[in-house]
């Protein structure tokens, strides 16, 4: 037995040879341990796993913290920095899809290969876009492990995740839009006015549920759209979920809208008999945006629609609103876009009758 060799005879008569794995979270040496009953057995095993971990150090970093501590840590540590909404997801999903997998995986140990595991187990039941959403978030949480030093590379960041494919909402017809604010308009108590406000202004559920009675200025006919109202779940072992009201998820979201006649009229009779700072409230409380989509969801029934959720209103709106005027901009701007080309992503099937109009344009220039 050779000094520094950390091999040791053991009570039990068994040889015990340990090798350095990397550095735990607490920064102490985390060892690997191989047993046999000779020494030149233990050596033996312990040559080549040496050389194994001495290059991952080398190539990846000396980091042997599992995935599941340092996940853990990266949450702590950026949850000053996002939403509360987009801290339950990064938690959700880390727990739900990639703890599984990985949980007690060494940070310096993760490769390629890795991620290809995760992404062939996770195609197996979630969709494209779905799987693209939790590669961002590890990536996130990898790349700030590179950042301050835990690692020397993001072993996924050569993966190619599935190309998700863009889903256009379908709009409404204009037949199906008059027949669910005929409907609407009837309903008792103002259950109905949320789906008529989606259905002038393109706002969201979580917005409309957010709106106070401040941010609509009557004289100057706008609406300020610039929180909106959430049910996410809590970061923690219970699984329950709670009402977040938030500033609105993007600068571009937080926006103007101008109200029509119509929908000035609706608002301030509603105004006279609505209670307290929300436009729709229980107790005092933002309405629930579960709440909103349930009465939603009968008025759709009475007007004899089947498979229409809440957010094709806001589908609705703007394609109505590209219909009556082209201008992609004012549209965008209207829904609170981040840019123009997700708007065109999103409608272009509403500008189908524009491009008839310019193949006909272009038929009659080169007849």
């Amino acid at each position: 037995m050779r000094k520094g060799e950390n091999i040791y005879l053991r009570k039990d008569g068994r040889w015990e040879g340990r090798y350095p794995k990397g550095r735990k979270i607490n920064g102490k040496i985390k060892y690997g341990y191989v047993y046999g009953k000779t020494y030149s057995e233990v050596r033996q095993k312990l040559y080549p796993l040496r050389i194994r971990y001495s290059s991952l150090q080398q190539l990846h970093g000396s980091s042997a913290e599992t995935f599941e501590e340092w996940a853990a840590e990266w949450i702590s540590e950026v949850q000053d920095e996002v939403k509360p909404s987009t801290l339950s997801s990064y938690y959700y999903k880390l727990t739900k899809y990639i703890f599984p997998l990985i949980r007690n995986t060494p940070l310096n140990e993760l490769s390629l290969e890795t991620g290809k595991m995760i992404l062939k187990e996770l195609q197996i039941t979630l969709s494209p876009s779905t799987i693209q959403v939790i590669f961002r978030i590890i990536n996130k949480c990898l790349n700030r492990a590179k950042k301050i030093g835990k690692l020397h590379v993001n072993p996924f960041s050569e993966l190619k995740s599935p190309k998700a494919k863009g889903k256009k909402g379908r709009a409404l017809s204009l037949v199906e839009q008059k027949r669910i604010m005929t409907v609407a308009a009837k309903e008792k108590k103002g259950y109905g006015i949320p789906t008529l406000l989606a259905l002038h202004s393109g706002m969201r559920v979580g917005e409309i549920a957010a709106l106070k009675w401040s941010d609509i200025d009557f004289d100057s006919n706008l609406i300020y759209v610039n929180h909106t109202y959430q049910r996410i779940p809590t970061i923690g072992p219970l699984r329950k979920t709670q009402l977040i009201l938030a500033e609105s998820k993007t600068e571009a979201s937080v926006r103007m809208i101008p109200m029509s006649r119509t929908l000035k009229k609706l608002l301030t009779t509603h105004r006279k008999q609505s209670k307290g700072n929300f436009v729709f409230s229980t107790k005092g409380l933002p309405c629930e945006p579960r709440l909103l989509t349930h009465h939603f969801h009968r008025i759709r029934e009475k007007a004899e629609l089947a498979n229409v959720h809440f957010h094709q209103l806001r589908h609705t709106f703007a394609t109505r609103c590209l219909e009556a005027n082209r201008d992609i901009p004012s549209v965008s701007a209207l829904l609170g876009h981040a840019s123009t080309q997700m708007t065109l992503d999103t409608y272009v099937d509403a500008m189908l009758e524009q491009r008839c109009l310019v193949i006909n344009k272009l038929d009659k220039l080169i007849s």
